[in-house]
């Protein structure tokens, strides 16, 4: 049968194996990321503009939106463990062929994304005080917290389900798909912000509930729209409840190598509550300082982890294809790259630091100095960054769930928490400040072995092929 005759499905089916095993690497790469670097800088701009807008509304307003941050990382959680795993074994099925398991693999990881972001909304609206204190919110920005969080819990099932859906669509190769999904909600909420915070075209003014407010109905049209290809089977996979199916091989497989993104996404929740927590005990300015810069350098790790998450399907896909020659090759590529990208982002945003603070911080003259700081350290370890991201990512795509543990865990976890309460000891704020960029610099120790560990693992397997297979 040509291809010309094989059904629709099919047909883009054969293109996108054939677009995966065969289009050269430094094409491939950056078709299958520069979507998702624009889905992501498209967030980005939008959970910047909610510190942009409610800035306005003070010093505290601004600090609750930082605060508040970990509430997104804690819905995070609750989806990046299924949305990573099953991006990487959807990868590796798909380049066996496998289509239907990899069909029940995406239905599996999407309902319990439903149901874990479902158990979220329900607890976190019972205990939203005691919530938003562990969370870090002092009592002068509790209440703005609050009010921040509300609407917020309301989107949780579909935002840990939307990180399912943008996962998958990329680990089969339709990241645009993805891009799309994830931009038009991020524009719209760009949009809604100023309309519910201040209260344009005769709508009550709500201040920060309504950068919540907007932030919530950008998620739910996100989910919209990433559903749109299953729904409308434009997607390789199936997406239905008959697909789920709770068993060993599936959740033993996204456990294995999701477990990285929910320890990462967990110990960055716990670091930001303890970050919060220093900072606010030293004042609102500077845990407003420090927020404002978390948001800020969402600009460069969104190119960073949108980069490593197109090069992530293409070294999965190829592995589990037995392509070992691509995927060596996409890893040289996407090193190469990241160093090179990271190094000019670094020198950009450095010399703006000021310039770029002062947008917030107005006249508040300790929240600028503590953001100037703490910027200018972040870009200096940018670069080590962004390389240990393509090794995290070289793990992640391979299956080696050991491997992409370690790395996921140090950066915001076993580099930073015990980095962070020695910096403060001695550094008080400007401690609080260099803390990240002190971690990043640490874990290039760690990740430096286990790429070795990698190189050995693809040439192990490459020695057990037999000639033939390798033309």
């Amino acid at each position: 049968m040509n291809k010309q005759d094989l059904p629709q499905p099919e047909q883009k089916q054969t293109q996108r194996s054939n677009m995966m095993l065969n289009e050269p690497i430094p094409r491939l790469i950056p078709k299958m990321a520069i979507p998702t670097i624009v889905a992501f800088l498209i967030n980005s701009i939008y959970s910047l503009a909610d510190t942009c807008f409610v800035s306005s509304l003070g010093t505290n307003a601004t600090a609750a939106v930082s605060v508040n941050s970990s509430l997104d990382q804690l819905i995070m959680m609750a989806g990046s463990m299924l949305a990573v795993g099953a991006n990487s074994y959807i990868a590796r099925l798909l380049g066996q062929g496998e289509k239907k398991k990899a069909s029940r693999v995406l239905s599996t990881a999407f309902f319990l994304a439903m149901g874990l972001g479902a158990m979220l909304m329900i607890f976190g609206n019972i205990f939203m005080i005691p919530m938003v204190r562990l969370l870090g919110a002092t009592p002068t920005c509790e209440q703005y917290s609050i009010e921040y969080a509300t609407y917020v819990l309301y989107a949780a099932p579909f935002m840990a389900s939307n990180f399912v859906m943008n996962q998958c669509l990329r680990s089969e190769g339709s990241a645009m798909f993805s891009m799309i999904g994830m931009g038009f909600g991020g524009i719209l909420n760009c949009i809604l912000d100023p309309i519910f915070i201040f209260g344009y075209f005769g709508l009550p003014q709500m201040g920060v509930a309504g950068a919540s407010l907007a932030t919530a109905i950008s998620k739910w049209v996100s989910f919209a729209i990433l559903i749109l290809p299953y729904l409308t089977r434009r997607s390789m996979l199936h997406l239905s409840i008959r697909n789920f199916k709770i068993c060993k091989d599936i959740i033993g497989n996204i456990v294995s190598v999701g477990s990285s993104s929910m320890f990462r996404s967990g110990l960055a929740v716990v670091a930001a509550i303890m970050l919060n927590d220093l900072a606010g005990n030293i004042s609102d300015s500077v845990l407003a300082g420090i927020g404002v810069v978390t948001k800020v350098m969402m600009f460069p790790f969104s190119i960073i982890l949108g980069f490593g998450s197109g090069f992530q399907p293409v070294a999965g896909f190829n592995w589990g294809a037995q392509r070992y020659d691509r995927v060596k090759e996409s890893y040289r590529f996407s090193a190469k790259v990241a160093l090179i990208g990271a190094t000019l982002m670094a020198i950009t945003v450095a010399v703006l630091a000021d310039t770029i603070i002062v947008l917030f911080a107005g006249t508040d003259p300790e929240m600028r100095r503590i953001g100037v700081v703490c910027m200018v350290s972040q870009c200096i370890a940018l670069p080590i960054h962004a390389w240990v991201a393509v090794v995290n990512m070289l793990c992640a795509g391979l299956g080696n769930a050991k491997g992409a543990l370690a790395l996921s865990t140090a950066r915001q976890g076993t580099c930073f928490i015990p980095t962070l309460y020695l910096l403060t000891w001695m550094f008080r704020a400007y401690g609080v400040a260099i803390v990240q960029a002190v971690a990043d610099v640490l874990t290039l120790a760690l990740a430096i072995p286990i790429l070795i560990n990698m190189q050995k693992k693809i040439r192990q397997a490459e020695e057990k092929m037999p000639v033939r297979s390798l033309v």
